[in-house]
């Protein structure tokens, strides 16, 4: 399919909070490198601002980052200051807190609740804002609980630091938990076609009954992960693609989205085509038989 005349508004709109986004956003996490969490070869830095600055010329007007997105040479955080500052009025950028990494690089031990103070505020120093959109916390294996974390969050929200909150790698036990504290307005979790997920598939129905965006993370790259974009992809995908003139990632897109109106894509990519390619996917409509023959093989594995 073509690609040249599509804008991100063709996948539709929702709401943060009282934010609204185009459903196809962009993730940041890939323009520090091919494997920012591993120390991965530095990417250009030239083509990773022309990219942002062509993501909104694109349409998106919804970016994920975080301040541990950055390898040895790159900070997604300060990129996107570089690149799109002073930001436009309808940009929404949402970033996350909870996991962090030393200056070296090496992941530390997990965020303490006072800690995330200045986790919040070293965003808002990276990104040159006075406030934050969105905050997700992103839950690690070693807390079971998300009550003091996301308390401190709420208090920052109060303080006038963050606008919206969100929470990310959860259960549907963690989202009852985080809104007994405050509003929840997304929950970022990682979902793909390809990968069957029963905590996913029941964060999904809450949030639709809930008007909570879900936001799935690694939809493109499935198993590869934060290595990238899969090339693993079975003949369903490859059939449906076909018949659309597209590529197998964007039906991965494409799908992602058709999950419901509250579903949001953040595909990330260093690529100024592959960005195009992204953001153009979210103008590809399923039939019900494409999606069924799409999910026949999540519910076998399911």
């Amino acid at each position: 399919m073509s690609s040249q005349t599509i804008t991100a508004d063709a996948a539709g709109t929702w709401k943060l909070g009282d934010l609204p986004v185009n459903r196809l956003g962009f993730g940041a996490m890939r323009l520090t490198g091919s494997a920012a969490f591993h120390h991965g070869t530095p990417s250009d830095r030239d083509r990773s601002i022309a990219v942002l600055r062509k993501a909104i010329d694109l349409g998106v007007n919804h970016i994920d980052t975080a301040a541990f997105y950055f390898s040895s040479l790159r900070s997604a955080n300060e990129l996107i200051n570089s690149a799109l500052a002073p930001y436009p009025d309808d940009l929404v950028i949402v970033t996350k807190v909870g996991p962090y990494r030393a200056y070296d690089g090496e992941w530390a031990t997990s965020a303490r609740p006072e800690d995330l103070r200045g986790h919040v505020e070293e965003n808002l120093r990276q990104l040159g804002r006075d406030h934050l959109d969105v905050v997700n916390l992103r839950r690690m294996p070693r807390y079971d609980s998300i009550a003091e974390h996301f308390g401190a969050l709420a208090e920052l929200r109060e303080a006038g630091l963050i606008r919206h909150l969100g929470i990310s790698n959860v259960t549907p036990r963690h989202l009852t938990e985080a809104r007994a504290i405050a509003p929840v307005v997304c929950v970022q979790n990682r979902y793909a076609l390809d990968r069957p997920d029963p905590d996913g598939d029941e964060l999904l129905r809450i949030c639709r009954e809930q008007g909570i965006a879900f936001v799935p993370f690694y939809a493109v790259a499935g198993e590869a992960a934060e290595q990238g974009a899969t090339t693993a992809h079975d003949d369903d995908v490859r059939a449906v693609a076909r018949a659309h003139g597209a590529s197998p990632a964007q039906i991965r897109i494409a799908w992602t989205l058709h999950q419901g109106p509250h579903v949001l894509a953040i595909p990330g990519t260093g690529n100024p085509a592959h960005l195009a390619e992204n953001v153009a996917a979210g103008a590809i409509r399923l039939t019900d038989e494409e999606l069924t023959r799409l999910d026949r093989p999540r519910h076998v594995a399911g």
